[in-house]
């Protein structure tokens, strides 16, 4: 199986990889070290928030069945004080378990048996977006939000929102496209730059976001359901016009 060529923008990024089968342990590290990435590894959940904490890596790929606590309350442990990445692998395809696993803060997933290629793959996607080392982004603000890209720092009213890698670029992909209506498969090519995929990543992913973003959840005012079409993030054309105009 071919290798992906090294990405030397994204050489030396540190991936924690937790796994508790050798054999797929291995594989993973030999592909993700080809391709650039430094690994550390552990086989348990509980040394996986120990090792969040000690190494700082720039991303997690996490087994959901571990020894000790699943991978699913490992992610939702680490996502009550960092929003390091997390790419899960699970042996569950079916849609209710790969649910469970970005309900619980994952950012992505990956179905076993997987090829090693397409988890090299995944984690550079992830990666791009966290990693970014083109022209920084002048921050700007859209109603009572505002979005710092560069910094990957969003605020609302004032105060700092904690989102997830893939919220983060939920998020900030309707800020910048504000009173548009885009479907599940847009938002899947344009934010998660897949062309094939599970479109209930995108329905969790909203989810999520409003549980953050919105006053009530269950009544968006700002990222709506229209029905048959997809999701809008609604503000008024003031406040649209002020997101042209930047931050002075």
């Amino acid at each position: 199986m071919t290798q992906p060529p090294p990405d030397s923008a994204l050489r030396d990024r540190r991936i924690l990889l937790v796994e508790d089968d050798p054999t797929v342990a291995e594989v993973a590290r030999n592909y993700l070290r080809s391709a650039g990435f430094l690994v550390d590894e552990v086989t348990d959940g509980f040394q996986t928030i120990d090792s969040v904490t000690a190494v700082r890596p720039d991303l997690v790929v996490l087994d959901r069945k571990l020894p000790g606590i699943d991978g699913t309350e490992v992610c939702r442990r680490l996502r009550t004080f960092t929003d390091v990445p997390v790419l899960m692998l699970t042996a569950l395809s079916a849609t209710e378990d790969r649910i469970d696993g970005l309900e619980s803060g994952a950012d992505d997933y990956l179905t076993k048996p997987f090829s090693p290629r397409e988890l090299v793959l995944r984690v550079r996607s992830i990666l791009k977006r966290t990693v970014d080392e083109s022209t920084p982004e002048a921050p700007f603000a859209l109603g009572p939000f505002r979005l710092d890209a560069s910094a990957r720092k969003v605020s609302r009213g004032g105060d700092p929102l904690e989102l997830s890698a893939r919220e983060f670029d939920l998020l900030a992909f309707f800020l910048k496209h504000p009173n548009q209506v885009f479907d599940r498969e847009t938002l899947l090519r344009s934010v998660w730059g897949w062309e094939v995929g599970d479109l209930s990543t995108i329905t969790v992913t909203v989810r999520r976001l409003r549980e953050k973003i919105e006053g009530d959840p269950s009544h968006a005012t700002f990222l709506t359901t229209v029905w048959g079409a997809g999701y809008r993030f609604d503000v008024e054309e003031a406040d649209a016009e002020s997101a042209a105009e930047g931050v002075r």
